[in-house]
């Protein structure tokens, strides 16, 4: 990214194209969903029951995953169904999905919800196979821990070595992946997120807890600590999905310089921690950085697009 990195004052910036994986309108969603699909298929599940918000990445792709493999979807929604049906919200209900929402706006209610649920399948004879809310699980997380292994390897072979990987993180899945893919592999770059979604302290802990127990399903006795996942908060705005200025502005300077889009759930709010980060002297021990683009453009086209007045 030569003209982005001349535009933030000479960092080396490179990005990890999760974005361009095609199934289902990509993101890095899908790399946790090859594992747990499979791990459903394994079990003779006939249906997947997951969820998140209205507009969530995670859902589009299991959504897609599922009918891909001829099973059943059923999507729990916090909140209220939304009065516009567009964005993920829209390709998800395009491929199949069934749509249950909880009435609730309290993002936990997900949780509750996909286990009545899948209680009331097993009541009627079918065979339900649950996945947490953002696919935050360690198996899933494993999906991430082979990413890092493949930029791992696209480095070795373009002979470049990052200093650090910088990421959105949500769930935690995907840090948590990163971190335990980083430590498995000797790599000396440090994984560094962007909370979007909750306080960085409690984004912590789940990273912690996740890259631990994926690690015990490889049969590695490993642990982490908070001072392995290094969490950064202050960017997530008014709240998680609703679009920054901040965020806005960072999504500008990348579509302007390289003609790249990032999305402003995730991406365009690491990114504008990044470069906050970069003025502040945070992140400037790190002259060369890999940004992973997680994906998420299917962000452009739900709501009416005020924020990016």
């Amino acid at each position: 990214m030569r003209r982005l990195s001349r535009a933030i004052g000479g960092l080396d910036i490179w990005f990890k194209r999760d974005d361009l994986i095609s199934f289902g309108l990509g993101g890095n969603k899908v790399r946790g969903l090859e594992l747990l699909v499979a791990d459903a298929l394994g079990q003779g599940a006939d249906t997947i029951v997951t969820g998140a918000g209205a507009q969530s990445n995670h859902v589009r792709a299991t959504a897609a995953a599922a009918a891909h493999c001829g099973l059943h979807c059923v999507a729990v929604f916090w909140g209220d169904a939304p009065a516009r049906i567009d964005g993920n919200y829209r390709v998800t209900r395009l491929l199949g999905a069934e749509a249950v929402f909880t009435g609730d706006p309290d993002r936990a209610s997900v949780d509750r919800g996909i286990q009545a649920l899948c209680e009331e399948l097993r009541h009627k004879g079918q065979c339900p196979y649950s996945i947490p809310r953002g696919g935050a699980c360690a198996l899933g997380a494993l999906g991430h821990a082979l990413a890092a292994r493949e930029l791992h390897e696209q480095c070795r072979t373009l002979e470049f070595d990052p200093d650090a990987i910088v990421l959105a993180t949500g769930s935690g899945a995907t840090h948590a992946g990163w971190l335990l893919g980083t430590r498995a592999l000797g790599s000396t770059w440090t994984v560094e997120s962007f909370t979007v979604s909750r306080p960085a302290g409690e984004a912590r802990k789940e990273v912690v807890r996740l890259a631990t127990e994926a690690a015990a399903l490889l049969g590695l006795d490993w642990t982490f600590n908070s001072q392995d996942a290094i969490v950064h908060g202050g960017f997530i705005g008014e709240g998680y999905g609703i679009p920054s200025i901040e965020a806005a502005d960072a999504i500008r300077l990348v579509g302007c310089t390289e003609g790249l889009l990032l999305d402003p759930t995730y991406t365009g709010k690491a990114m504008a921690g990044l470069l906050d980060g970069l003025r502040r002297g945070g992140l400037g021990s790190y002259p060369k950085v890999v940004f992973v683009h997680t994906g998420g453009q299917p962000a452009f086209f739900a709501g009416d697009g005020d924020w990016l007045q």
